[in-house]
């Protein structure tokens, strides 16, 4: 880590897209943390006020830098924007709508100044009420686990073997642990092990970019770990309750890509060729669904496949 006292512990990247007054509560939880920081806060052309209420909060804030995008470039590309302007050899990647508390990065620091073979870390992200949020442990998805969850066999057969995609339902370990995948609302990231796997993938606009990136720096060697005894509060999906359809769009979209980049060339292309039609028809499964709740005034439950 830097030694340089006018370097910050720890640069915070937060992606604002229309995140509301949540924005100026995260970004107050980590100015008000144990640790020196420095935030930048890109913003996707948000026009809900939430930067404008930002800036009346914090605006005179020194450790407080708002680059405005002027335009919806999507997560990857905006925090890639915002990587020249963090000069701390600690970032973490942080959703608008994550609350942390003021010892939340002290504790997860000092793991990561423990254990140099770990190039991310992150924490169990709970939701409001207080319960392990579903994508807080997770594997990274393969076409078998795909398929149990589109045919809902995990719920029917819960306990019948077979790798699981989110595991909140399972014992917390006593330990921190290498994990193949965290939450993307929290990513705390080596500077060096960013500068060998290299910035997110800007192919994906929304949603999958964080696999994309749990692949790139385990398969360069880079520890992934979950810290138990740390936790935050994530308020999901506050960025993308506008178009939820849109969202979707974008999600299975970086579903697919993820597959091709990651996992076709393991499989026959007959197979792959079904893949693909299964993500696209659980897409427009999706759009179905929603459209016939709107209908007769049911909304979905907002619950994740």
């Amino acid at each position: 880590m830097n030694t340089d006292a006018a370097v910050p512990a720890v640069g915070v990247i937060v992606v604002n897209y229309n995140a509301g007054a949540l924005l100026s509560k995260c970004v107050g939880e980590v100015l008000g943390s144990d640790v020196s920081v420095e935030v930048v806060v890109s913003d996707n052309g948000s026009d809900d006020g939430s930067i404008e209420h930002l800036r009346a909060m914090f605006g005179t804030d020194p450790r407080l830098r708002i680059l405005e995008n002027r335009a919806n470039l999507g997560f990857a590309a905006a925090n890639n924007r915002a990587l020249p302007l963090v000069r701390a050899d600690r970032l973490l990647f942080l959703n608008p709508d994550c609350l942390i508390g003021p010892d939340t990065l002290a504790r997860m620091l000092a793991f990561m100044d423990s254990r140099p073979d770990v190039g991310m870390a992150g924490c169990i992200v709970r939701n409001p009420d207080g319960s392990e949020q579903v994508a807080s442990r997770r594997a990274i998805p393969d076409p078998w686990i795909a398929l149990k969850r589109i045919l809902r066999l995990d719920r029917l057969l819960p306990n019948r073997g077979g790798r699981r995609l989110n595991l909140h339902h399972e014992p917390l370990p006593a330990e921190p642990i290498e994990v193949e995948a965290i939450s993307g609302s929290f990513m705390l990231v080596s500077r060096r092990a960013l500068d060998a796997v290299g910035p997110l993938d800007e192919g994906y606009f929304l949603h999958c970019e964080d696999l994309d990136w749990f692949m790139r720096f385990r398969r360069a060697g880079w520890t992934i770990a979950l810290v138990p005894d740390v936790s935050v509060i994530h308020y999901k999906g506050a960025c993308s309750r506008r178009s939820p359809i849109l969202v979707e769009r974008h999600k299975h979209r970086g579903m697919e890509r993820f597959y091709r980049k990651f996992q076709a060339r393991e499989y026959p292309k007959l197979f792959n060729g079904l893949v693909i039609f299964g993500i696209r028809v659980h897409f427009w499964s999706r759009v179905l669904a929603d459209t016939l709740s709107r209908m007769f005034g049911r909304p979905r439950s907002g619950k994740a496949d």
